[in-house]
């Protein structure tokens, strides 16, 4: 147990969604304890919650400025040593800043802060304070996305010349048609959500995808959103051209009211020599499509796979892996980066990623406000 990391939890407490992710994630490769944090707005609530998970109360903090002041103070092999912020957006950047000054490790979720300017502060301080700093694009821990990633990267489908993302959810759809419902969806409030509703949702997740798994940058964006409503503030829905750093093209589309689907996000990389295709619903089959020949499926825990996709598969062949395991391959690779083991590259998301992620957004908000010129990811 002395040996473990010990982890601090900002949110994520008994309503949230997101908390139990990043708990189990964290428990899946044995690496972490939770030690306390401030889990809920509500003090009493966060209390509950930490008792409910047999923590100790004293290590349940009502504000991120007593839960610093207090933490520090005790003994370094008794501190919490990283923290998980697991807030609204608008708090992530203040929160980490915070953090990070005082010397705690960060692992945030996405979109790191709300605007690019931000997030290029963050990443100075994280570099200055040389503290680990991980974002939670968990779809990058997936075993055959990694595979994916590998593949490219050895040259299986040849040069890429078009990549294509798409990421449909229906979730809000519900609530956009009546006014007083969207006034209680925080993501469509631009003070908790920042400049970007889908695009900083959901579309940043598809952009990173890109990134990670071709090794190339978008370039070059041109975008076009939609509020479906003159007094909705935030983007709902929108498709953004790309150009990448290579030359080829793209296309991110991505919505919250297309109705009835739930977390449909997918993935296609086209090289000159081949083609792979992934399904967030459907995790465990990569597609290899080749040129005049059958199409190929490659599935987790077989030998097949690279090391880095192998060592990302817990279980035998045939059993189903998903979001929580994805999530705990993110931990484990900040785990090694932590303790200062040797991790792969992509092992977690980084501050980097979360510079790129805004830098994106600003980007296709830019360009959807222009009447559509192609802007660039800076």
């Amino acid at each position: 147990m002395s040996d473990k990391i010990k982890l601090g939890l900002i949110g994520g407490g008994l309503s949230s969604f997101i908390g139990i992710v990043h708990r189990i994630g964290a428990y899946m490769g044995e690496n972490y304890v939770l030690t306390g944090g401030v889990f809920d707005i509500n003090f009493d609530k966060g209390n509950q919650f930490a008792q409910q998970l047999n923590l100790d109360a004293s290590r349940s903090y009502p504000s991120l400025d007593i839960f610093i002041e207090k933490e520090l103070a005790l003994p370094a092999h008794n501190r919490i040593e990283v923290v998980s912020i697991l807030t609204p957006n608008f708090l992530h950047f203040e929160m980490a800043k915070k953090l990070v000054s005082a010397g705690f490790h960060v692992i945030c979720e996405k979109p790191i802060t709300v605007t690019a300017d931000e997030a290029r502060t963050l990443k100075r301080l994280v570099e200055e304070k040389r503290v680990i700093f991980g974002l939670s694009h968990t779809y990058t821990g997936y075993p055959m996305v990694r595979q994916m990633k590998t593949m490219i990267a050895q040259g299986k489908i040849g040069r890429v010349q078009k990549v294509y993302a798409k990421y449909y959810q229906g979730w809000i759809n519900p609530a956009i048609h009546q006014d007083e419902e969207r006034k209680k969806v925080w993501r469509l409030n631009p003070k908790m959500s920042g400049l970007s509703c889908c695009m900083g949702d959901i579309g940043v997740h598809a952009f990173n995808l890109i990134e990670y798994t071709t090794g190339l940058e978008i370039d070059k964006v041109l975008a076009d959103l939609d509020t479906l409503y003159p007094e909705n503030e935030l983007d709902v829905d929108g498709t953004t051209l790309l150009r990448m750093n290579n030359g080829s093209r793209g296309v991110i589309t991505a919505s919250q009211i297309a109705t009835g689907e739930e977390n449909n996000l997918s993935i296609a990389v086209y090289g000159d020599q081949g083609g792979l295709k992934w399904e967030q619903e459907h995790p465990m089959y990569l597609k290899h499509l080749i040129e005049g020949a059958p199409t190929q499926i490659y599935k987790p825990g077989n030998p097949y796979n690279s090391e880095f996709a192998l060592e990302s598969t817990k279980i035998a062949p045939g059993h189903p892996e998903g979001l929580f395991d994805a999530m705990g391959n993110i931990y484990n690779g900040l785990a090694a980066a932590i303790r200062g083991r040797s991790y792969r590259l992509g092992a977690f998301p980084t501050v980097h990623d979360g510079v790129r992620g805004m830098s994106f957004i600003e980007a296709v908000l830019s360009s959807n406000s222009q009447e559509q010129v192609w802007v660039k990811v800076k």
